[in-house]
């Protein structure tokens, strides 16, 4: 008789291994403005508040 190997869930393999993502409120980032401009490495990116009140971030 084989015995079966326990298995586990991909998500729980993968959870302790991280550290805490940083969550920050989109409200803290925009600051009461519809876009923000993010520098990262130099290169330009703009964050959008839409009518639908969904983000877009462009480069």
């Amino acid at each position: 008789m084989q015995q079966k190997e326990a298995t586990r869930p991909a998500a729980a393999l993968v959870t302790g291994a991280h550290a805490p993502v940083m969550r920050i409120k989109s409200e803290d980032l925009l600051q009461q403005q519809r876009e923000v401009e993010i520098d990262h490495h130099g290169r330009i990116y703009r964050l959008r508040l839409t009518q639908l009140n969904k983000l877009i971030l462009t480069a």
